[in-house]
């Protein structure tokens, strides 16, 4: 049977960490033989691969650009039939990992020991490149329940470091509160407008967060820098509310491996071991460095549920210019949107994240919401309910720095803070649920 480099230890961090100061001829020349050894495995033992990749050499693959001769491999595939790419027998499976669901229904990703010592492997150099040792104390204000891969990925990754790990959870700003006056971390891993609540809540009742000793903040989940990689509204609102460096991440339980920034915050940087990403055009075309588009991930030394091609649906950008930190692999700049979330309105293209990073920028604001409805063929109509309890601010001065920003002026509603709260904290998710896609609906 075919292995993943049986007998070889790949996932020693202490010894890979530097692995991407090296040549680019070198990690090419590592990314091509991990690559033909995936596809090899992908095409003999999961029975997805080795159908659609029926006769395929995999040797054929001279390079990570050899990958735009394959087909994608879309959620909907995944959603069709999870066990149809599982290429070990049920009885090496440790682990039942779900999708959040975040845009369809939830998605069973299977994970085998080996698995799960490449994702604590990845969140161990994650948390290294962002500076954290074993003399931090960190607070985990993530998911660690449900079945979700976040908040149990950073509890590997920490255990390996041999921090402390504090098991907070993202449910509840109260304990958060509690959790941080007893344990007194030095860095927070969470969801940033979580972080900023957290923060806020401190201030009103009398304690000024700056003053609390968290070194780092590590946010998930969402985007906390601009498409120039400057700190957007919301990064800039944590730094100084609790006087922490801010470091943004971008992952996918799909691809079970994270892109972090270092501390030159320049974009999330590729493991070159663990990832090879391309960027696509709607027809599909790979696209070079700086250009947006679809972000295509093919996450290497998966064993369980291995991946090729698969379409996350989020839109970035690839920079390649060699780092200040001295790191010369690729990296990925901040999501701006999701391609099924993509608007239009009145001859203006324009994604969610957009329109949330100008209101995450208004101190007034307490959390919001966007709605979409398809009333005409060529323009959607945005509507957009912002929680607030400031009197002053009305839905006319909102759309106005909405409009002064994007160039779009949606129809703007306002609510209570608890009414938005009310609608975008839910259950059987892992963040907030701030859009809401009714188009196509009559």
């Amino acid at each position: 049977m075919l292995s993943m480099d049986a007998g070889i230890n790949m996932f020693d961090a202490v010894s890979n960490r530097d692995m991407d100061r090296g040549s680019g001829e070198g990690i090419a020349a590592l990314q091509q033989r991990l690559l033909q050894q995936h596809v090899a495995y992908a095409a003999a033992l999961s029975p997805f691969y080795r159908r659609l990749f029926k006769g395929l050499n995999s040797l054929d693959m001279k390079s990570p650009a050899s990958l735009a001769a394959l087909p994608f491999t879309a959620k909907s595939d995944l959603e069709a039939d999870y066990a149809d790419f599982l290429a070990v027998p049920e009885e090496e499976i440790v682990d039942f990992c779900l999708t959040s669901g975040t845009t369809g229904k939830p998605v069973a990703m299977l994970q085998t020991g080996r698995d799960l010592d490449r994702l604590g492997y990845n969140e161990e150099l994650s948390f290294r490149g962002a500076g954290i040792t074993k003399d931090d104390r960190v607070l985990i204000a993530a998911a660690i329940d449900r079945c979700f891969m976040a908040g149990y990925a950073y509890l590997l990754g920490l255990g390996r470091i041999g921090s402390t790990a504090v098991r907070g959870g993202s449910s509840n700003v109260a304990q958060l509160l509690e959790l941080i006056r007893i344990s007194r971390p030095t860095a927070v891993v969470g969801v940033p407008s979580l972080l900023l609540a957290v923060g806020e809540r401190f201030l009103l009742e009398g304690t000024d967060p700056a003053g609390l000793g968290i070194a780092k903040l590590i946010c998930i989940g969402e985007p906390v820098r601009n498409p120039d990689l400057s700190l957007s509204p919301l990064g800039s609102r944590l730094s100084g509310c609790w006087n922490s460096r801010i470091f943004g991440t971008y992952a996918s339980t799909e691809m079970a491996t994270a892109f972090t920034d270092c501390d030159c915050g320049k974009g999330g940087h590729l493991r070159p071991d663990l990832v090879i990403v391309e960027i696509v055009s709607d027809d599909g075309t790979v696209l070079p460095p700086g250009e947006y588009g679809e972000v295509v991930a093919t996450p290497l030394q998966v064993t369980g549920m291995p991946l090729v091609r698969f379409r996350t649906g989020d839109i970035a950008a690839i920079h390649d210019a060699p780092c200040d930190c001295g790191r010369n692999s690729v990296r990925l700049g901040p999501i701006v949107g999701r391609k099924s979330q993509m608007l239009k309105y009145r001859g203006t293209t324009v994604y969610p994240p957009a329109i949330c990073s100008v209101l995450q920028g208004i101190k007034e604001v307490r959390g919001h919401y966007i709605e979409v409805y398809s009333d005409f063929d060529l323009s959607d109509r945005i509507r957009v309910v912002v929680g607030t309890s400031d009197p002053t601010l009305t839905p006319e001065c909102l759309a106005e720095q909405i409009s002064a920003t994007i160039r779009v002026k949606p129809e703007v509603s306002l609510a209570t803070p608890e009414e938005v709260t009310g609608r975008t904290l839910q259950d059987n998710k892992r963040k907030p649920v701030t859009f809401f896609d009714y188009r196509g609906r009559r």
